[in-house]
């Protein structure tokens, strides 16, 4: 495929799609106009969320599908966009035969780890306490 503009906005338009897809696919109950993508080269976040989808997904996303990433310019376009939303920035970028990577703050993942361990904790519990009885 021929490096044009054009075909550089379709490969960032399919990674959003990418993005937009794996986010309704894990909230099956969203319908699919609750997270659309934007045109390439539109102001303000690459994903729009509807408010239903912003309860499950309080994310300004930005999606980059390129060969060299300035991570630092990119993390500012979504802090910018987050800070407008009050939401947390999240960067998913890719590149050719590569796969999909998400550079979140470390404390939204830290906090994602632990909600995951109170979960599996509180089910081990449960077993536990089905076993017992």
């Amino acid at each position: 495929m021929a490096n044009t503009p054009a075909s550089r906005k379709a490969k960032g338009r399919r990674f959003q799609q990418w993005v937009r897809d794996a986010l309704l696919e894990a909230a099956i109950w969203l319908e699919e106009d609750d997270i659309r993508s934007t045109s390439m080269g539109a102001s303000g976040e690459d994903l729009l969320l509807s408010p239903a989808a912003r309860r499950v997904f309080p994310l300004s996303i930005e999606c980059k599908n390129v060969e060299r990433l300035n991570i630092w310019s990119a993390l500012e376009q979504s802090e910018a966009h987050a800070k407008i939303h009050g939401t947390t920035p999240v960067l998913f970028f890719k590149r050719n035969r590569s796969p999909e990577y998400a550079c979140v703050p470390a404390q939204y993942l830290i906090d994602l780890m632990v909600g995951r361990v109170r979960v599996a904790a509180a089910v081990r519990d449960h077993i536990t306490e089905e076993k017992l009885s």
